[in-house]
């Protein structure tokens, strides 16, 4: 369907299989809202003022501490300034024990190399949409920095998915 979301089919059903009956959950950067239409008990947050949901305030999420069950953060971390403050947030909301999913755009070794014989200069415009990158590396390097527990990093669809817990 003309509009969904990048990747829809998929990333819905990563989604849904991360949703546990009852869960309070939070689509960090809902933009029009398709992910929050899927699922109960849903809050979404985004900076764009066009966009569905709450808007963030100087980088601070309108919710309380602790009061969420879920972090749905899909396809956002490589568009904000300062991802460690995005963390320490999606942090700050969860509750203890409380899951962090995350997808970001996968950059393995070959696509790496690729992409510095290729594609340099436009992949890292800085006046492009990405503004950051991550590997598998560098993703937990940043979660644990945050005070996540990392449960697994995987790719899949050129995508990386990291799914993390608050302890």
């Amino acid at each position: 369907m003309s509009g969904d979301p990048w990747r829809w089919p998929w990333r819905r059903e990563l989604l849904l299989g991360e949703l546990r009956t009852g869960d309070e959950w939070l689509d960090l950067g809902c933009g029009r809202g398709r992910f929050l239409a899927l699922a109960p008990n849903g809050v979404g947050v985004d900076p764009d003022p066009e966009a569905a949901g709450l808007r963030t305030e100087d980088g601070n999420l309108p919710l309380d501490h602790r009061s969420v069950d879920l972090v749905w953060c899909s396809e956002v971390i490589e568009h904000v300034a300062d991802p460690q403050a995005l963390l320490f947030e999606a942090r700050r909301v969860l509750r203890p024990g409380g899951r962090l999913l995350l997808t970001t755009p996968a950059h393995p070794l070959l696509r790496r190399i690729a992409i510095a014989a290729l594609r340099f200069d436009a992949h890292f415009d800085p006046l492009g949409e990405h503004l950051r990158f991550f590997t598998r590396a560098s993703l937990a390097g940043a979660l644990e920095a945050t005070g996540f527990e990392v449960d697994r990093i995987n790719t899949r669809h050129a995508t990386l998915v990291a799914r993390a817990v608050r302890p």
